[in-house]
């Protein structure tokens, strides 16, 4: 194990692709992930299984589809991955912030964890005190959360976006970074590393520091370009979801039908201030990282678990399998290893991070993973990439208008099926890169329909007879949990 590298794994909460200036986010500041796109492999087309952070992560975490692993929602439990597989090859696994396993504090195959939840999780019944509760509660503070923020006259018209007012150290994303520098540079680690920072922000509530967000609010930000024709040719699970998110206001973000343009600036530019404060964070790490001595020989990996709709489609969140939602920035960085400063065009998911990593610790990655390396890649050997990806939903708190969705994605067109609902949506990614019109009943599109359809079948039927053996991957026998 004496030449394997530290691998260091950076993943933020719904943050879009288009957040990142080297990538083409001209609104954005983002000198530190910049210096990861210089440096490192960006791919251009990387895709979530899920729209949503626990399956998402899960599905991340032990390399099979949601359908697969039997987390397709929020809330569902989950604790064993592929982490564990890293720990026995030599690794010394730890977690600073976010990870969203089920119970929160599992160990999930790590040594250590330091955790730290979403900013607003005090109403799903689970009275946990995270690392970050912790370090407010000894200054004789709480978070700011949706029951203090529910006292303000504006509540309903922040759309979730407020600023930091407490001590900017202790804002979540700031807190994450500095932890995570302290940890680096007071433990002394013999073994190879396998560190994983997980980012609360950006997701809601957007919450910046006033200067931060008084810096986005002074410049010209891209809003969205909501017509009634796209609104009236939304599905009506998504029609279903824009009056229950009215109704109901989570991770402080009340919708509006017609929110006005003051309104849809302000959560942009909280939103995108939040990207900025996780990128000064990203700085501090990879300062450290240096600082360490360890460089020539680490992996870093930049990441999400998924995106933002942020008012386009005139929808809130995520859930909704859009490309805003489910295409996230993938950056991988170890310029003595990769050749950096290249993009990768072809489609890959997300969670084929999991054999990735398990190659470069010398780990051989179960058969039955649904998930594939990216190493061929990453080494500038021949890469197909995937034809088809794949993204799925069951319903959720906010997803009340569908029981269970799938999405299949070429590079020219998405269609998403709804369980037992003769609606679905299909779209011409090339004549129609926004997705507003829906061609599901075009004749025109009858063929195109059809291909999309028998791939899902292909998906499903393919995923049925590789994963036959994967039960024992993916369920912890019992009393293992505290091994785990």
């Amino acid at each position: 194990m004496s030449n394997a590298p530290d691998i260091v794994f950076i993943i933020t909460d719904q943050q879009r692709y288009d957040t990142i200036r080297a990538l083409g986010a001209s609104h954005m500041d983002t000198p530190n992930i910049d210096r990861l796109v210089e440096t490192g492999v960006n791919f251009e087309q990387c895709h979530v299984t899920a729209p949503s952070c626990v399956p998402c992560r899960a599905s991340l975490f032990t390399g099979y589809y949601p359908h697969t692993n039997g987390v397709l929602a929020n809330g569902q439990p989950w604790s064993r991955t592929w982490v564990s597989d890293l720990a026995d090859a030599g690794y010394h696994c730890v977690n600073i912030g976010k990870m969203h396993t089920i119970p929160y504090d599992a160990k999930a195959g790590f040594h250590e964890r330091f955790v730290v939840e979403n900013k607003d999780r005090f109403l799903e019944g689970r009275w946990f005190f995270d690392e970050w509760d912790k370090a407010l509660a000894t200054h004789g503070l709480k978070k700011q959360q949706r029951e203090e923020y529910r006292k303000r006259p504006d509540y309903k018209d922040r759309l979730g976006a407020f600023t930091w007012d407490l001590a900017p150290a202790l804002q979540s994303d700031n807190f994450i970074g500095e932890t995570t520098c302290w940890w680096l540079e007071t433990k002394p680690v013999e073994k190879p590393l396998f560190l994983v920072v997980g980012f609360p922000g950006p997701h809601p509530p957007y919450d910046p520091t006033p200067e931060m967000a008084e810096k986005y609010m002074a410049r010209d930000v891209p809003l969205p370009d909501v017509t009634d024709e796209d609104l009236e040719n939304l599905a009506a699970p998504w029609i279903e979801k824009r009056s229950h998110d009215v109704e109901v206001d989570h991770d402080s973000v009340a919708w509006k039908l017609k929110p006005t343009t003051d309104e849809l600036k302000r959560m942009r530019a909280y939103y995108y201030a939040n990207c900025e404060m996780i990128d000064t964070q990203v700085g501090h790490i990879l300062d450290r990282l240096k600082k360490r001595g360890n460089m020539d020989n680490t992996i870093v990996i930049f990441t999400s678990d998924h995106g933002d709709n942020l008012g386009d489609h005139g929808l809130s969140q995520k859930w909704a399998p859009y490309d805003e939602v489910t295409r996230v920035p993938m950056i991988i960085s170890a310029p003595n290893r990769f050749d950096g400063g290249r993009n990768v065009e072809e489609m890959v998911q997300l969670f084929d991070l999991g054999p990735t990593i398990l190659e470069w610790a010398g780990v051989t990655p179960d058969g039955s993973y649904e998930a594939v390396s990216l190493n061929p890649a990453l080494e500038g050997k021949p890469f197909e990439g995937r034809s088809h990806v794949f993204c799925e939903q069951a319903g959720d708190v906010n997803m009340t208008g569908a029981s269970y969705l799938t999405m299949v994605r070429s590079r020219t067109h998405k269609l998403v099926r709804f369980r037992g609902s003769d609606e679905g949506q299909l779209f011409d990614l090339v004549a129609d890169p926004g997705e507003r019109r829906n061609l599901w009943n075009d004749p025109g599109a009858g063929e195109i329909k059809q291909g999309l359809l028998n791939a899902m079948l292909d998906f499903h039927l393919e995923s049925a007879v590789q994963t036959r053996n994967a039960r024992r991957l993916i369920v912890a026998p019992q009393g293992a949990e505290a091994m785990q």
